[in-house]
């Protein structure tokens, strides 16, 4: 499946809405080159009244439902289209981090097709699955460590090699 479009649908709406999230899980770690997949898409954000009006008019840009599923101390709100099987999560709090304000901060604005969506960085994504705990969440740990090695590894040495022009120009 090609998330593209969906993700393309999902950025438009967000924006239409004026809701800011910052896409996270798999679904962000993906983005960022981690091998991994998913069948849905995570976002946190700050659960308001004014939000949560937001997240409502989101829904019905999309046509879908607003559904309040039982997790122990959840702060989710699951929107899911019925026609696709669309289906996006919204928490407004995540394991192992402290604010959505940090997260955002530390987030990357990724384009797709003339739209822009915020996604978590890779050392939050692991932080917040090895917090959870959860099987699902462990069983791709590892995977998204080596992606995150991988990624700071490539930083580094971009980081090495701007540094040794400016040196030669100097």
């Amino acid at each position: 499946m090609d998330a593209k479009p969906l993700l393309v649908e999902i950025g438009r709406g967000l924006e239409q809405v004026n809701l800011e999230a910052v896409l996270i899980g798999n679904a962000a770690a993906a983005l960022q080159g981690a091998p991994v997949t998913t069948v849905d898409f995570d976002f946190l954000f700050r659960k308001t009244a004014g939000n949560i009006r937001k997240l409502k008019a989101l829904a019905r840009k999309l046509a879908a439902t607003i559904l309040r599923p039982y997790y122990p101390a959840s702060d989710l709100y699951r929107v899911v289209r019925e026609d696709d099987g669309l289906q996006l999560d919204f928490m407004g709090t995540i394991h192992g981090i402290r604010s959505f304000e940090g997260v955002r901060d530390r987030a990357s604005m990724v384009t797709i097709d003339a739209v822009t969506l915020r996604v978590a960085s890779l050392e939050d994504i692991v932080r917040s699955k090895r917090a959870a705990g959860r099987a699902r969440d462990l069983a791709v740990l590892a995977v998204l460590e080596r992606a995150l090695e991988a990624t700071t590894q490539s930083t580094t040495k971009a980081r090495g090699a701007r540094k040794r022009k400016r040196t030669r120009s100097s």
